[in-house]
């Protein structure tokens, strides 16, 4: 069965936001600039492809929520020193939680592309924080971080717009080499710090 290129542009159209939804699940801060890039280009419309964008971030962070929630501590305990993770470290780090949980929790999302999310989300299950509050925090700062990264890629999107032909395609490339590195050199610099 042979499919031509306008059947699967047809279908990429009609299922972009499904696409995106994945996508998200997958790779939220990529996902977010892209679209803000591809929402400048008017492949998107701003509603559907925001609330398409926090949905998808918030199933991935129920998912590590609930990787916290059954199965953290065993195997933070079990297998940890060989991530530089001691019992001493994980009290350490649940003392500042239960006194700084709302900041915390709102913080780790605006920081979610350096790697400090991933392990605050597997904190709050593992210390049980109630499901209701997890939500409501982690979608006020998705809702601010999520429009922080869509903003970034409606800007590259706008000088893409004025970008020449020939230089289309390396513009792109530059583009999404800077964006990874910013996000690689976050991640080095929060990973340094003694949490």
């Amino acid at each position: 069965m042979s499919i031509d290129l306008n059947q699967f542009l047809a279908w990429l159209e009609a299922s972009k936001y499904i696409l995106l939804f994945l996508g998200t699940i997958v790779e939220g801060p990529v996902m977010m600039v892209a679209s803000g890039f591809l929402w400048r280009l008017g492949n998107f419309e701003f509603f559907p492809m925001y609330l398409t964008l926090v949905s998808g971030d918030l199933v991935a962070d129920l998912c590590w929520y609930s990787v916290g929630r059954t199965a953290a501590r065993p195997l933070l305990y079990r297998y940890g020193r060989f991530l530089g993770i001691t019992p001493v470290r994980v009290e350490k780090i649940e003392q500042r939680f239960h006194r700084y949980q709302d900041k915390i929790l709102i913080v780790s999302k605006l920081t979610m592309g350096f790697g400090f999310a991933l392990v605050t989300l597997i904190v709050a299950g593992m210390l049980k924080v109630p499901l209701r509050r997890y939500i409501v925090l982690n979608l006020i700062g998705g809702f601010i971080w999520t429009l922080l990264l869509i903003m970034v890629g409606f800007f590259f999107g706008n000088v893409y717009e004025y970008v020449t032909p020939e230089f289309k395609i390396l513009f792109v490339v530059v583009v999404a080499a800077l964006v990874y590195l910013i996000f690689k050199l976050g991640n080095r610099k929060l990973k340094r710090l003694d949490l």
